[in-house]
């Protein structure tokens, strides 16, 4: 599927829901900069809760903050915050013998898939109609990776994965000026400390 065929399919769902009876939607997010563009472009067609599940964050400090400032932009829009289960031994162990692969490959896809079963297990379980997550909007991750992995996803756990590319349509622009609006915590890397060694000089 091609990153049109993404912006296809989001536009097809979106226009066959019930705005009068909004499906709930569980959204992963990574952080609040890049939750703020997509919350804005999924708040008229769903019922959303954030999930914030990120062991990929090895640094308790770095993780707490992020968490700290999507709490306080979520607050703002009345949207609630749910804190998945720390434990960065949880992706240390996911991505062993990938520690030296090239940022976006392998072991990106790892963790990709890592955040996103988690999020359809919650979904699953407390009864959400749809999941998806925030990490296409930024312009280093894939979304065809991400949409393969939440599509084979809705077929194990039984919950419908929003297809999505959010950098699309100045996604990663739009999710820049809400970032200075707010003031939100922008960090300098993607999460783990394999990124923070590349990104981090």
């Amino acid at each position: 599927m091609s990153n049109k065929s993404f912006i296809e399919e989001f536009d097809k769902t979106l226009n066959s829901i019930d705005k009068l009876n909004k499906p709930k939607l569980l959204l992963h997010s990574c952080c609040a900069p890049c939750s703020s563009a997509c919350l804005e472009v999924l708040m008229p067609y769903f019922d959303i809760t954030v999930f914030y599940f990120n062991p990929n964050i090895s640094d308790p400090v770095e993780y707490d903050k992020r968490l700290n400032e999507q709490v306080r932009y979520c607050k703002n829009l009345n949207i609630d915050v749910i804190n998945g289960d720390y434990n960065p031994d949880v992706f240390f162990n996911a991505v062993r013998g990938l520690e030296t692969a090239k940022e976006g490959g392998d072991r990106c896809t790892v963790c990709y898939k890592l955040r996103l079963e988690e999020t359809a297990k919650q979904a699953k379980l407390h009864g959400y109609d749809y999941f998806c997550s925030t990490l296409s909007v930024s312009p280093y991750k894939n979304a065809e990776k991400l949409n393969n992995i939440g599509v084979a996803l809705e077929g194990e756990y039984c919950v419908k994965y929003l297809i999505n590319d959010f950098k699309k349509r100045n996604g990663y622009k739009r999710s820049v000026e809400l970032s200075s609006i707010y003031s939100l915590y922008r960090q300098p890397y993607c999460g783990c400390v394999f990124s923070k060694r590349e990104t981090v000089k």
